[in-house]
């Protein structure tokens, strides 16, 4: 067992005997005090230790189980593979064969899926015997897969000494505000979340983990607001974790006043570019919001904003654990708790990672980011742009629910939008594209636009499962329309 593992051990049954009746998770229907954690954790390793297996796989919904289950896998010194609820059937099944993992944990509306990947109930588990070697880099603590720009997932393996870093540093960056009640919003699969419940239980806070359909929250992207608000004020949480537009929800049901921020003490917001805007307006209705950065490869947060510490527009100053430098060309590149390496390909090696996004520092040492190197596009004047830099201006607004903008090699941008309500006028998007380009430099800016017939998503080719755009497809989609404003220009002129 490595030494954070030890030592996150050590300190949950240290709360079990200082603070035994405290509640450590609040699942749909049941509390757990750190006595019980404990002893369930310590009851499940045991299942585990008679299995004789290596790697697990959790295909669980959010709840007690998912939780109990997870530290029991690390405590065991076993490799946890989380399958996350919005891939497809065929992306779960190539996370299973490609991880070899012999057991699985799951719900049973799984069962026939399981049946079919080769898997066979044996009481609480199913089980596989693979014959081929096992190609996990020693040591994988966690095989988190992520879908990337392509459909089929890729596995990044991580360390529990890398995993555990992140987890006490977070806890360390929220301690000034002093959470101590945590709501799982985003699925445990998600390796952000997962994180953020380890920290949350370092310091011997309650974490609440009920299932997605109490939180209202459906697949990807699909929320019922009314029972997430309801969600909300019945617990009552200190601190949460968000994606941009789970922000932009609850900034604009605080501003009409149907959702209390009050009890929020610390939110951290990461996951893709977040408004300045946007962050303007959570904190005009008291969202104590705190932007970060991370990626998978680095074991999640990379920087954080944190309350003694906080740059609005920034996403804040690296944490203790890892040091970050700028390539010449501004590239972000990451030195400490990066990965062991892919699943499948040769162990990472080099001691800096290369992020894939640009930025750059202030004198103060925020980092503010400008994008994925790869998506840059060039216009014709010569001026780079990142698109997802005027995407999230764009989107993070009130009537835009999904943009795209394109302006390789041409004179003016071009976006496509779709907008979140369908009866939401052309004047209404008109205004939301002017108020973005009020916030950007003219090279920058979107001087066409067309309203989407339909939306961006998995089924239509146009989203990766984790619900980020497939940029060739769309251009190759609507080509015509992203063209036809430079084609009238050139004919006009």
């Amino acid at each position: 067992m490595s030494p954070e593992t030890l030592r996150f051990q050590q300190t949950l049954r240290n709360y079990a005997e200082s603070q035994p009746h405290t509640i450590a998770l609040w699942g749909d229907d049941l509390k757990l005090d750190y006595a019980m954690l404990n002893a369930e954790v310590a009851y499940r390793q045991q299942c585990l230790r008679d299995q004789h297996v290596k790697v697990v796989a959790l295909a669980l919904d959010n709840g007690t189980e998912a939780v109990l289950w997870d530290l029991a896998i690390l405590f065991e010194g076993l490799t946890c593979l989380t399958l996350a609820p919005f891939f497809s059937a065929a992306q779960r099944r190539h996370c299973l064969e490609q991880s070899q993992a012999e057991l699985v944990i799951g719900a049973e509306d799984q069962a026939d899926e399981l049946q079919a990947a080769g898997y066979t109930q044996s009481g609480k588990f199913w089980r596989r015997t693979f014959c081929a070697p096992n190609r996990l880099p020693e040591g994988t603590a966690k095989l988190t897969f992520t879908s990337g720009t392509t459909g089929t997932p890729k596995g990044v393996c991580l360390s529990a000494e890398s995993l555990l870093s992140v987890a006490r540093e977070l806890e360390r960056a929220s301690e000034p505000c002093k959470p101590q009640h945590h709501l799982a919003l985003l699925p445990l699969a998600i390796l952000l979340e997962n994180i953020g419940c380890y920290a949350a239980l370092y310091a011997g806070a309650t974490v609440s983990v009920p299932c997605q359909k109490t939180l209202g929250i459906q697949g990807a992207s699909g929320v019922d607001v009314p029972v997430l608000l309801g969600c909300l004020a019945a617990r009552a949480p200190q601190s949460l974790i968000l994606v941009p537009q789970l922000l932009l929800l609850l900034t604009n049901t605080a501003e009409q006043k149907v959702f209390d921020p009050r009890s929020l003490r610390f939110a951290a917001v990461g996951g893709a570019r977040v408004s300045r805007a946007l962050l303007d307006r959570a904190q005009r209705v008291g969202l104590p919001i705190y932007e970060g950065y991370g990626l998978s490869e680095c074991a999640s947060v990379v920087c954080l904003n944190r309350p003694d510490a906080h740059r609005p527009g920034s996403v804040g100053r690296p944490l203790p654990h890892v040091e970050v430098r700028l390539a010449e060309d501004g590239e972000v590149l990451i030195r400490g708790s990066v990965l062991l390496g892919y699943l499948g390909e040769a162990a990472h090696t080099q001691q800096w990672w290369a992020s894939g996004d640009l930025g750059e520092f202030d004198a103060e040492g925020f980092l503010y980011l400008r994008g994925r190197k790869k998506h840059q596009f060039i216009t014709s004047f010569g001026r780079n742009v990142n698109p997802e830099w005027v995407e999230a201006e764009l989107t993070q607004r009130r009537d835009i629910a999904q943009a795209f903008v394109h302006g390789e090699a041409m004179p003016h941008n071009h976006a496509l939008l779709w907008p979140h309500r369908p009866e939401c006028t052309d004047d209404e998007l008109a205004l939301a594209v002017s108020e973005a380009n009020a916030t950007l430099p003219d090279y920058a800016q979107v001087h066409h636009w067309t309203r989407l017939n339909q939306p961006f998503t998995p089924a239509n080719g146009l989203l990766t499962a984790n619900g980020r755009p497939r940029r060739d497809a769309i251009v190759e989609r609507y080509r015509a329309q992203l063209t036809e404003s430079v084609n009238f220009e050139e004919s006009a002129s």
